[in-house]
């Protein structure tokens, strides 16, 4: 690194910045299929005013630049730049304010959805995205994430209420306000939100929060076949039953679950996760539709969580999907599909992507959001035989067409990164010269993780 740019930093951060070769490794990728990518320097700036100072003189220089939070985005988002500097947000991680009586806070942005939870469940509320790692809320709202509980709280974009971001010149600007709505000009909020670091660095995030639930009940039905889970999950949205998580594992991943999570009592067949948010009366009103609903699809009773510790273990293990897949091998790589579809065409969407990895050899364990139409197939691969990515990836290229065919989107919650640039190109190909000029208006000199979602 030029001895400049070094001295300049040094000013700054003091011994808040790495040039180990296993430091840099450990900031060079996520969660994802890619080799890590090593950047010149890690930086661990303490808060906004550090991080102004330091995109001030990367802009000067036209330095790339890549936000790190907790590493945990799969389509390759932090993965490094070999010209350039990695930003680790990861002592951003204070609580700023919660104001339980008006159902929201702030947080800085690399407080993760687990500390915030832990912090809010003595004051009546809680936050309810909650994609499957305990990501960083920053990054969470970077990718505009979501998660299990999608179908009944919405996702980032309907959570974020403003945000505290430092853009590529070093200005630092806040969006939104504390007020429940508001008509003030452009929404730049939601522009911040989903553009993965690209457009300007999240320091600091505004939630709304919701009231903890006054009866909460979780349960497991299996089902013959996939067609039937699915359907029943269709058929419960469609009836308009509120309810706050319905989230599908097929056979192989039950298989997996089963064995990762020590899950108990459970067959090794196609199954929902259910659960229920209310009053009691209103959950078991709601109970005894889904318990026709998947009868009448030949579901099996239900399994009910007994207790707060039963009902954890339910939902850690469906967080623990991914995680639960990368351990059936060493040295192995997941490949995870993202596509959402209207919930009318889910069926047919999972049907197609079931037929055709029949016959392949290839375990392809499968989990859903499917009340809100979300899917993914996580395939676990060997990245020193090419002809098995190869593979994968026509899998996915099919997937994404038929995605696209049922006016559906590639990417329902993972976002784009490196892995979706060219799916994006089939998505919003009209879309892409507006994205550019925004991305060129914010970031005239392409620091901000440049290549990533287009290329410039």
């Amino acid at each position: 690194m030029d001895r400049v740019l070094f001295d300049d930093l040094k000013d700054i951060l003091g011994e808040r910045i790495s040039f180990s070769e296993s430091v840099r490794n450990n900031y060079a990728k996520g969660e994802d299929a890619y080799d890590p990518i090593l950047p010149k320097a890690v930086l661990f700036p303490n808060d906004n005013d550090e991080l102004s100072k330091i995109l001030k003189i990367c802009n000067k220089l036209k330095l790339p630049v890549t936000a790190y939070g907790t590493g945990t985005s799969l389509e390759g988002h932090v993965v490094g730049n070999n010209e350039g500097i990695t930003i680790s947000l990861e002592n951003f991680n204070k609580i700023i304010s919660i104001n339980e009586e008006d159902f929201d806070c702030r947080v800085q942005a690399n407080v993760t959805r687990e500390k915030l939870n832990e912090t809010l469940k003595d004051k009546g509320v809680f936050f309810p995205i909650d994609p499957g790692a305990n990501a960083a809320l920053g990054g969470m709202a970077a990718c505009s994430a979501s998660g299990t509980m999608a179908v009944r709280y919405g996702t980032m974009r309907t959570a974020v209420l403003g945000l505290t971001v430092v853009m590529a010149n070093g200005d630092i600007i806040k969006t939104g306000s504390r007020a429940k709505k508001t008509s003030a000009g452009y929404n730049l909020t939601n522009l911040f939100v989903g553009s993965e670091g690209t457009l300007g660095i999240i320091s600091e995030v505004h939630l709304r929060l919701s009231p903890i639930p006054e009866s909460i009940m979780s349960a497991v039905c299996q089902f013959p076949d996939l067609d039937s889970a699915v359907i029943t999950a269709q058929e419960i949205i469609q009836y308009g039953i509120p309810i706050a998580r319905v989230e599908l594992l097929n056979k192989d991943q039950m298989d997996i679950s089963i064995k990762y999570s020590k899950l108990e009592n459970l067959e090794i067949l196609p199954t929902l996760f259910y659960e229920f948010h209310g009053s009691e009366n209103a959950n078991n009103e709601s109970i005894e539709i889904v318990k026709e609903i998947s009868k009448n699809n030949n579901g099996s009773e239900f399994k009910w969580a007994a207790n707060t510790e039963e009902r954890n273990k339910i939902w850690k293990a469906r967080h623990n999907v991914y995680y639960s897949v990368k351990a059936q091998g060493d040295n192995v790589r997941v490949y995870a599909t993202d596509v959402c579809v209207p919930i009318s065409n889910i069926v047919e969407c999972i049907k197609f992507a079931e037929n055709e990895l029949q016959g392949t050899g290839l375990k392809a364990p499968m989990v859903g959001h499917v009340g809100d139409g979300n899917f993914h197939v996580t395939i676990v691969y060997d990245p020193n035989k090419e002809n098995e990515y190869n593979y994968i990836r026509d899998f996915s290229n099919k997937l994404i067409d038929k995605a696209l065919e049922l006016e559906g989107t590639i990417t329902g919650e993972h976002g784009i990164g490196l892995q979706k640039k060219e799916y994006l190109l089939k998505e919003h190909s009209d879309n892409i010269p507006l994205m550019k000029l925004i991305k060129k208006s914010f970031d005239p000199n392409n620091i901000l993780n440049p290549g990533k979602i287009f290329d410039i």
